[in-house]
């Protein structure tokens, strides 16, 4: 056995996560839950009444035999009012949310409520969650924020990558995993190419706690990465450093995203150790503390996705670290069956739990082949055949990005899969953006007066750390620094700064970013154009993660020495045309320009589009930090 079972939980409650308010509009309401069996739904909003969901708003998904998705997508005759609060409510077989899910109310509300904004006057951002990050989780930031007057609360939750880490997972999060799997018969899958033949078996093999590395496949290279610097003779395909528990089967990653979003899933396990020996009993111990405290925050989390429209974007840990990072890492990648098995599953699981509620729209036919997937499940297997068929059509998908039609516009970007691959040397870094990607987006922004850009990595960052990935890339080693960053392909660098400079793209930017582990803003001017652009680039990273804080200060520190606006070497850089302001961190200490801290972001917009205020919350629970602007505006 995996793990016992509670006796109080012999009967699963009906909604396992959710609902998540998804992409919200005057005239269409996109929510997600996930329920423990075909939920009869009745939507309840203020205004316009009890509204039967049928299968033309509601569409079900079954990834287990008591895990079902359901995509409820509302298309209203009647434009809701905006900048008031609604009430709403999801009743289940008519059982309202105040009975089957408490946790998700304010005080001494009766049910959730959200607010369609005419405009986006302020946002919250932020990305990199890690369960077992001995941090805070930032999420309940924006939980205290919404704990006040409803109608001052923000437009959106903008979550800009690696909501989930599938390939860095704690032994306890992944023995409850397996445990969730078990309770609510998860389904199981053949995994062709693998040292075991099926997941039941992976989930019993003496390697599948802290030693999946040995799991994962690789292949034979003379010059490799592993052979020169850790004395091995393969190569790996997964190259995170934390791949001792990464997650492979669909049903793994799908309870990875059940048990980050809602306490409830938790209630229906009590996973214990596995044999472990000494060493990793410790770690296990140490990380179940993390995983324990991390726990008890998620009726606050589950609270935020019922009353904020909440949109996402990947990068790479939700898939996997360095995740289409180069063309050679592509071809190594996709050529395995079991590699592309593990991919595809995460993709898969990304699509039905993330990506469907940012455009319901773009995915009527990647949802038909799901479904029929689903259909395909005999004793509990999936059919191989289909399986790989949709992680096929996932692999060349090229609608993950989208437009939010709102004022400022909100572009997201995917920076992930139609990249700029390199065609001279496999190994270099794709550019984050590939050539029609890019043509796309100049199109979207024409006309706009501002813009807000969600790229997941910084397309203006720190210029040390740049440059220290441009000097590993240029030795042949990308894979150790993650050298992903818009200013290392010098097609994609130069296309997206042609597009700033365009004379029809808007006047203000705001580019909203994660992925780095710090948190910073600058202000970005192109000199010798009138009245414009201005650029600002805003990071907050991570929700619950940090970057290393000694290295951080001197990586700080000497970024201010040798990147002065005086110094030469800003010559050899690509944004040499461009003048950088950054903004300083009010709790700063002299000079600092980059926060370490985990939290979320908080933005405030004037009329223009600009950004008002700008401010990074603490998860810690000490005060706000504003990032403030030059004491004389720049020029």
């Amino acid at each position: 056995m995996l793990s016992s079972t509670p006796d109080i939980t012999h009967t699963l409650p009906p909604v396992l996560v959710g609902p998540l308010l998804r992409r919200l509009e005057p005239t269409r309401l996109v929510m997600w839950l996930v329920g423990t069996r075909p939920l009869g739904l009745t939507l309840r909003v203020d205004g316009m009444g009890d509204l039967t969901l049928d299968a033309t708003q509601c569409t079900v998904v079954p990834v287990g035999q008591q895990a079902f998705v359901h995509l409820i997508d509302v298309k209203l005759d009647t434009p809701l009012p905006q900048d008031v609060v609604i009430d709403y409510d999801l009743l289940v077989d008519g059982v309202p949310i105040a009975e089957w899910a408490p946790h998700l109310l304010y005080g001494q509300a009766r049910c959730p409520n959200f607010v369609l904004h005419s405009r986006i006057e302020q946002l919250v951002h932020g990305s990199c969650r890690k369960p077992h990050y001995p941090a805070n989780d930032g999420l309940l930031c924006v939980d205290r924020l919404l704990a006040g007057n409803p109608e001052q609360r923000p437009a959106l939750l903008m979550m800009s990558g690696d909501q989930v880490y599938a390939d860095d997972v704690a032994g306890p999060m992944l023995r409850a995993i397996h445990g969730l799997i078990e309770r609510l018969g998860l389904y199981e899958e053949c995994l062709d190419g693998a040292v075991v033949e099926d997941s039941a078996k992976l989930y019993q093999h003496p390697a599948s706690y802290y030693h999946r590395a040995d799991l994962l496949p690789a292949l034979e290279s003379n010059e490799t990465l592993r052979e020169r610097f850790f004395g091995g003779a393969r190569k790996p395909i997964f190259t995170s450093s934390s791949a001792d528990n990464h997650l492979v089967t669909f049903a793994e990653v799908m309870a990875m995203y059940l048990l980050v979003w809602s306490p409830v899933p938790w209630t229906l396990i009590a996973p214990q150790p596995p044999e472990l020996t000494a060493e990793r009993r410790q770690r296990y111990d140490l990380e179940l503390q993390r995983i324990e405290a991390f726990k008890a925050g998620l009726g606050g989390v589950a609270r935020v996705f019922a009353h904020l429209s909440c949109l996402m974007i990947f990068d790479d840990h939700d898939i996997t670290d360095d995740w289409n990072l180069s063309a050679q890492w592509e071809e190594t990648a996709y050529s395995h069956p079991f590699s592309k098995r593990i991919i595809g599953n995460a993709l898969i699981a990304y699509m039905l739990c993330q990506g469907w509620g940012n455009n319901p729209d773009a995915f009527d036919d990647v949802l038909r082949q799901t479904v029929a997937l689903s259909d395909t499940a005999r004793d509990r297997y999936l059919d191989s055949a289909p399986q790989d068929k949709l992680i096929d059509t996932l692999l060349s998908f090229q609608q993950w990005h989208y437009v939010l039609p709102s004022s400022p516009a909100l572009v997201v970007l995917d920076t992930r899969t139609r990249r700029w691959r390199g065609e001279n040397n496999l190994k270099q870094p794709s550019g984050l953006l590939d050539w029609e990607a890019l043509s796309e987006l100049q199109q979207e922004l024409l006309d706009h007066p501002s813009a807000i850009i969600v790229s997941p990595a910084p397309i203006f960052g720190v210029k040390l750390i740049e440059t220290v990935q441009r000097v590993f890339s240029w030795c042949g080693y990308p894979l150790l620094v993650d050298a992903e960053n818009w200013m290392a392909h010098r097609g994609s660098a130069q296309v997206i700064l042609n597009i700033f400079r365009h004379s029809r793209t808007p006047g203000n930017y705001v580019v909203l970013s994660g992925d780095v582990h710090y948190s910073f803003v600058y202000e970005v001017l192109i000199p010798h154009r009138k009245g414009g652009p201005r650029i600002w680039q805003i990071t907050s990273s991570g929700i619950k993660n940090e970057f290393p804080p000694a290295l951080l200060e001197w990586f700080d520190r000497l970024n201010r020495w040798l990147y002065s606006p005086r110094s030469p070497l800003n010559w050899f850089t690509k944004r040499r045309s461009m003048r950088i302001v950054p903004h300083t961190p009010e709790h700063a200490e002299a000079g600092e320009r980059l926060w370490n801290s985990a939290g979320i972001g908080q933005v405030f917009f004037n009329e223009q589009g600009q950004p008002a205020k700008i401010y990074q919350h603490n998860a810690d629970g000490k005060p706000p930090t504003r990032m403030l602007p030059p004491k004389s505006p720049p020029a």
